[in-house]
C-alpha cells in the first residue's frame, strides 16, 4: 500500500489538489487551506491516515473478501493482556531503517493502538469509517501549524 514519505511526492500531489481546487469557481482568491475548509474536505495526508486505518481494520477483522489478505503476514498481536486501551492492539515490527519504518505495516501500528476501545470494537467497517473522523490524530500528522487549525 503506497504512502508517499517524501517531501518531493507529497508536495507534487498537494500541488495537483491546490491547482484543482483554484480552478473551481469563487475559490480562487483563497489560501489552500480555507478552500479545503469550505469544500470541507481534510488534508490528504489525514485521508491517507484514514485509509490506512481502514486496511488495519479490515485486515484485523478479515473483512477484505476481494484480496487474499491474512492478518499473520502483516500483523502480530501484542502480547500483553493488561495494557490499556482495546484488546486488539498490535506489535510494531523493528526496523533498521527508514524506508522499513514507511511501510504500511509499521507505519499503521501506533495509530492503531492509539484508537480507542469503542471505535475499535465498532462490528461494520461502515460505522469504523464514520467515527475515525471524529478522532484528533493532529500528534500523527506532520503538518504546520496553521494546517491543523484548519482541520
Amino acid at each position: 500500500m503506497w504512502s508517499p514519505q517524501g517531501k518531493q511526492d507529497i508536495e507534487c500531489i498537494k500541488r495537483v489538489q491546490r491547482r484543482y481546487t483554484k480552478r473551481l469557481p469563487g475559490l480562487k482568491t483563497y489560501s489552500y487551506e480555507s478552500t479545503l475548509q469550505r469544500l470541507n474536505l481534510t488534508t490528504l495526508e489525514l485521508r491517507r491516515l484514514h485509509i490506512d486505518l481502514v486496511w488495519c481494520y479490515k485486515i484485523v477483522f478479515g473483512l477484505d473478501r476481494l484480496v487474499d489478505v491474512k492478518f499473520d503476514d502483516f500483523f502480530k498481536h501484542a502480547l500483553l493482556n493488561h495494557t490499556r486501551g482495546h484488546m486488539y492492539k498490535l506489535c510494531k515490527q523493528r526496523s533498521s531503517t527508514n524506508v522499513v519504518a514507511a511501510f504500511f505495516v509499521n507505519r499503521v501500528v501506533d495509530i492503531w493502538n492509539f484508537l480507542p476501545e469503542d471505535i475499535v470494537d465498532i462490528i461494520s467497517l461502515t460505522a469504523f469509517k464514520r467515527t475515525i473522523k471524529s478522532v484528533d490524530f493532529n500528534a500523527f500528522l506532520n503538518v504546520s501549524e496553521m494546517q491543523i487549525k484548519c482541520i
